[in-house]
């Protein structure tokens, strides 16, 4: 069996090894490479070495060449290791041409979404091959022609024939990407973890700052949040805890461990979700993101038609570009806010008390509840160097 050198990657999870795998972005990066050699050497490398952003250096078996009316095509199977993936196994394809026009082009051919709203990584009209996967692509590609005598120009496209069929399992519809799969991935690698074991993950790091002496306990769901926390409240990194989508299993192990006051911080494409009562924020456990803010909007006093509006835009940059523009935003964001709160308080059984900060990159601090607004002078206060007025 031939060997990828992603073997000796691995976690352990629950006492259990589990395979790192690759993502549809390095297969796509490999396919490409393989294709370009192909196309000009006229025969198909049988292996493709790629180094993944992560540091990673993969060599994947190359699977149906194919050289037809001047373009070579060649496919790498996905292989998600233990990650449980509706894409693991499936055949990413890649067809290199020469063209007139000097560059690298990349394109999505069968099974690739196609960008329909705005708002996303990729323009409208654009295959949705996210940025990463697709410096990717172009960075095997300019190895390939490293190796090879120099073309003006060259054509990729990636497809993957079985794309059209599992984008039905997936949000892309949803979010205005029609026909086809995303080709993703940031790192090049799919790390496995049971949410079990990243639940329980985080419930250890609370523990542990819980018998540090930490009084107050500051949660956000990812790198934004937490960044954002640093820079509005003045919070430091040992402060803060990274829930990922378990919002409510977090809360549950705050109370567990006795922290008297736990303060809220995220992106609203996350937390909005909260508003209607969804406390795991994964896209598989629920959305509702567009049904959610175009309710806020009805409340606040719009019309059908921006609700309407609303319930068509893909992403929550959007949503809230539309309801700013109906002059509805800060009334829309209050009544979000407020049932986030009760929800929050559910959640605690008002055991703890709790906070919300809600924000959007563009947008800037969307919602601050009382006492968050209140704990955050308190931090600054605390922090202030000595001998500086208070």
């Amino acid at each position: 069996m031939h060997e990828t050198g992603i073997e000796s990657y691995y976690t352990v999870v629950d006492g259990k090894k589990l395979r790192f795998g690759y993502t549809t972005g390095t297969c796509a990066a490999a396919a490409a490479k393989a294709a370009v050699l192909f196309l000009l050497q006229g025969r198909a490398p049988e292996t493709v070495r790629i180094l993944t952003p992560k540091g990673i250096p993969l060599n994947l078996e190359v699977l149906e060449p194919k050289l037809t009316d001047g373009a070579a095509s060649c496919a790498i199977r996905k292989d998600s290791g233990d990650d449980p993936d509706v894409t693991n196994g499936i055949l990413v394809y890649a067809e290199a041409r020469a063209c007139a026009e000097p560059g690298i082009e990349i394109d999505g051919g069968i099974g690739i979404g196609r960008v329909t709203k705005p708002g996303l990584k990729q323009p409208v009209g654009e295959a949705a091959i996210n940025p990463v996967p697709r410096e990717m692509i172009r960075r095997a590609a300019e190895e390939a022609l490293a190796e090879c005598e120099q073309l003006t120009g060259l054509r990729i496209v990636i497809s993957v024939p079985e794309g059209v069929e599992i984008a039905k399992m997936t949000f892309n519809p949803r979010l205005g990407i029609e026909g086809g799969i995303s080709i993703l991935g940031t790192s090049g690698i799919v790390e496995p973890m049971s949410e079990e074991a990243m639940a329980e993950s985080i419930r250890l790091e609370i523990r542990q700052k819980k018998a540090l002496g930490a009084e107050r306990l500051i949660i956000c769901p990812g790198n934004y949040g937490a960044d954002y926390a640093k820079e509005v409240c003045g919070a430091e990194e040992g402060e803060v805890v990274k829930c990922s989508n378990f919002i409510g299993r977090t809360l549950d192990a705050a109370v567990t461990e006795g922290f008297p006051e736990v303060l809220l911080v995220g992106q609203i494409g996350k937390l909005v979700k909260l508003s209607g009562g969804i406390m795991n924020t994964h896209s598989r456990e629920g959305d509702g993101r567009a049904e959610l803010m175009a309710a806020w909007a009805l409340k606040a006093g719009g019309s059908a038609d921006l609700a309407r509006a609303v319930l068509d835009c893909a992403v929550t940059e959007e949503m809230l570009r539309l309801i700013r523009e109906a002059g509805l935003l800060e009334q829309a964001m209050a009544y979000m806010g407020e049932r986030i709160e009760f929800y929050l308080h559910h959640r605690v059984r008002d055991r703890i008390r709790a906070g919300v900060i809600v924000f959007h990159e563009t947008f800037g601090t969307l919602y601050m509840s009382e006492t968050a607004a209140g704990w955050i002078a308190e931090m600054h206060e605390k922090r202030k160097p000595e001998g500086e007025s208070k």
